[in-house]
């Protein structure tokens, strides 16, 4: 591999999802898993395309009870490309003799390549030579260019060019219990004599998707206008038609395809549309040519270059993949959607293609290249912030509760049930308890106003959420006279392993240091806010939210007095009651399982939970030490009379990096961060395990299901920020560099309040 390509030189059917998943392509708007061309979903391949923000509800029965899931819609298969030589049957990579095979992801310019060379049982020798893209200048449009040699034979090959809305949500087995057809067709039509068209609409949420695929035949250098003939099927239209090929010679497919939905900005209808923009649009070749163009625009913003020490390090390709399916899941096209960032990407149906907290971790990158992207996912947040009032009201709160996972309309999307595949069991899900994920917003809006002050974000949008998210802390904090401090009680932490004390009847956690810390923070941070606004949009935001000064004297009270717990000599403790847990048998088990990152899934399996021992997910605490500098901290803890020594720090990450499994791709991330200069080399180990998570699987297949777009962005940003030392604070761009002894140069460009900056980081 270059570092701008990826490549798979055999065919391997049980590898076959993940690389489907790694060689997915999509340009912000909507995403084609990596699938062939040739294959229906059959255990070893998935065909999947996934509109941004593309979502339908529906209701299952589980144990007795009714539950409704929102997931992202696999929408109708527009790569089918089927074909046969004479009458035999239809080409499947999985049951060919292969004689070469290579698979090319082309991130430079956004193309997938795939040529194979193979041997029927009649002794005929084929070569079939694919390229595909998801146009990134153009969003609604998608390319797919098929070759087929006749390498020792002369014959007949019939081919046929469909559009697929038979598919169902099957990617992930854990949901297969549940309800998974979303779609249903509203029309099939021949536009024309090279075009077809497919409407279908969502079951629940109405949402109206239009594909129209035009197919050219091409005969040495020349088009072909054949005789074809119309397949319709229920939910199902192709177009068949047969050409004839002799010995050496080729015939070249070009499918082009457009892709519009009911919410299309400048629509009429979107099957009109569908069928203009695919009839308008320009051939393969062109599309190519744009496509690249594209996508060097994109990589002028976004690019690092690495120098490492390594020898025949892939680093550098595996860093460029990370950014390549940041900018297909966010791209400049996003700037002008209502959609989040969700999880696992525009990639597949892993968590329903829900949005979490995972936006900590990648806004960071984008606000110091293009912060247009994170405002525009930002408006999402706000747009959905009378959703997270309502959640608090029924809660008993004020302010604003913002979901765990939010989908189409901002509710709670979390499920309340959850299967266990070690042990075959639903079980309570209480995961919507980290209401951290509210912190994580407010910290976001501050992040993106240090990189760019937009003051007209803050004032009309960013204020509004601040206040009323600190409201929310403010309502759930409660004073304990025996303590003198307020605490929080109920919640879980960033570590998903505990979520109740054990044995006890009601799920959450008194105290989650992570939780109050930033709870304090928040309170803080509003309070300045109100100093950045001019005295007329502070008087009027203050009227219209009903903000007084009683309210605010609250929030200072709190920010002071909130409880912090720790135990031992300065450890800060993960939640009220962690010092009484049990310490976990790591070596046993390890020696027991090998791989136990799930440790919640092997002791539910045995009965057990992992409530009752010093045993973390992934990193809890020390994501204080991710988000803030010691400066910081230093400051806050002062503010709440707690002392902050030069050996917190250090005290504390020694502490739980012993007692964390790493059962998170995220907890990598924080932990290569946080030991970043006190044991670079540890730290660099960690960094490449990130950002190579994804690329090998490293969950042992999650990543089939869906990229993990939060470890890929925060892989980078160690990269970007940590070695770099980059920070805003106090309305500077602050630079400490510490490159790891690997590292021998980092080049990269990025944007800090209107200004370009050149930077070369070397370890002098």
């Amino acid at each position: 591999m270059d570092s701008w390509t990826l490549v798979y030189n055999e065919f391997e059917p049980e590898q076959e999802a993940l690389r489907e998943a790694l060689c997915t392509l999509g340009n912000g708007y909507f995403a084609t898993r990596g699938a062939s061309a040739q294959a229906d979903a059959d255990g070893t391949h998935y065909p999947g395309t996934y509109l941004a923000g593309g979502y339908n509800r529906l209701k299952t029965e589980i144990a007795g009870r009714v539950i409704e899931n929102e997931d992202l819609v696999n929408l109708p298969n527009w790569l089918v490309l089927k074909f046969r030589l004479d009458d035999g049957p239809w080409f499947a990579v999985k049951d060919a003799k292969i004689l070469k095979y290579r698979q090319e992801l082309r991130m430079k310019e956004g193309l997938l390549a795939r040529e194979i060379r193979f041997r029927d049982g009649q002794g005929r020798v084929t070569v079939l030579r694919e390229r595909r893209l998801v146009h990134m200048g153009s969003p609604h449009l998608a390319g797919l260019e098929t070759t087929v040699m006749a390498d020792n034979w002369s014959g007949r090959v019939e081919f046929e060019s469909g559009l697929d809305g038979r598919v169902i949500n099957d990617g992930v087995a854990r949901y297969r219990e549940l309800k998974s057809r979303h779609l249903e067709t509203l029309e099939t039509d021949e536009i024309d004599h090279d075009t077809i068209f497919l409407k279908v609409q969502t079951n629940q949420s109405e949402l109206r998707i239009a594909q129209a695929a035009r197919t050219a035949v091409f005969k040495n250098g020349e088009s072909l206008r054949l005789d074809r003939l119309l397949v319709q099927e229920e939910d199902y239209i192709a177009q068949r038609f047969t050409v004839d090929l002799s010995k050496g010679r080729a015939v070249r497919i070009e499918k082009i395809v457009a892709l519009h939905t009911s919410r299309d900005h400048a629509s009429s209808e979107c099957g009109l549309e569908a069928g203009k923009t695919v009839q308008r649009c320009q051939n393969f070749k062109k599309l190519v040519k744009s496509q690249s163009h594209a996508w060097r625009r994109l990589w002028r913003r976004f690019a690092m270059t690495l120098k490492t020490k390594e020898k025949n390090s892939d680093t550098l390709t595996i860093l460029n993949l990370n950014i390549f399916h940041l900018l297909q899941s966010t791209s400049l096209h996003t700037m002008d959607l209502d959609v989040g960032v969700p999880s696992r990407g525009w990639h597949g149906e892993a968590y329903r293609g829900h949005i979490f907290w995972d936006e900590l971790f990648i806004f960071p990158f984008l606000n110091l290249r293009v912060p247009e992207i994170t405002r525009a996912l930002l408006m999402y947040r706000y747009r959905r912030l009378d959703e997270a009032r309502a959640a608090a009201r029924e809660e008993g709160h004020r302010g604003a509760m913002y979901p765990w996972q939010s989908g189409s309309n901002g509710r709670e999307e979390s499920q309340k049930v959850h299967l266990n595949p070690e042990s075959g069991r639903w079980i309570r899900d209480n995961s919507r308890l980290q209401r951290h994920v509210s912190a994580a917003i407010a910290y976001n809006i501050c992040q993106y106003y240090q990189a760019t002050e937009d003051r007209e974000f803050l004032s009309f949008y960013g204020a509004e959420m601040m206040f009323e998210i600190a409201r929310f802390w403010s309502s759930k904090a409660s004073y304990n006279e025996s303590l003198g401090r307020y605490e929080i009680r109920g919640v879980m932490g960033p570590d998903e392993y505990h979520d109740s004390y054990p044995n006890a009847e009601e799920p959450g956690l008194d105290n989650s240091a992570y939780t109050n810390v930033m709870a304090a923070w928040v309170l803080t941070e509003a309070l300045k806010l109100l100093d950045l606004l001019s005295e007329d949009r502070r008087r009027e935001l203050c009227d219209t939210i009903d903000l007084g000064e009683d309210e605010m004297d609250r929030w200072k009270d709190i920010s002071l007095k909130m409880y912090v717990p720790f135990h031992g000599n300065g450890i800060i403790s993960q939640f009220s009651g962690y010092d009484d847990l049990k310490e976990f048998d790591w070596k046993g088990y390890r020696e027991k399982y090998g791989d136990i990152q799930r440790l919640d899934r092997i002791l539910e399996a045995e009965n057990d939970t992992p409530n009752r021992y010093k045993a973390s997910k992934q990193a809890d605490v020390l994501m204080l030490f991710y988000l803030f500098s010691a400066e910081e901290l230093g400051a806050l803890f002062k503010q709440l009379g707690y002392p902050f020594e030069y050996e917190t720090i250090p005290k504390n990450i020694e502490y739980y990096i012993q007692r964390t499994s790493h059962g998170s791709t995220l907890s990598r991330v924080v932990h290569a961060w946080v030991l970043a200069r006190s044991d670079r080399e540890q730290s660099w180990d960690l960094c490449r395990q990130a950002l190579r998570s994804d690329y090998t699987d490293i969950q042992g297949g999650t990543t089939p299901e869906g990229i993990h777009l939060g470890a890929m962005a925060g892989s980078i940003n160690i990269i970007q920020e940590a070695y770099t030392g980059i920070e805003q604070r106090g309305g500077v761009l602050w630079f400490n560099p510490c490159l790891p002894r690997e590292l021998e140069s980092l080049h990269m460009v990025i944007h800090y309040r209107g200004h370009t900056l050149e930077i070369d980081v070397t370890g002098e």
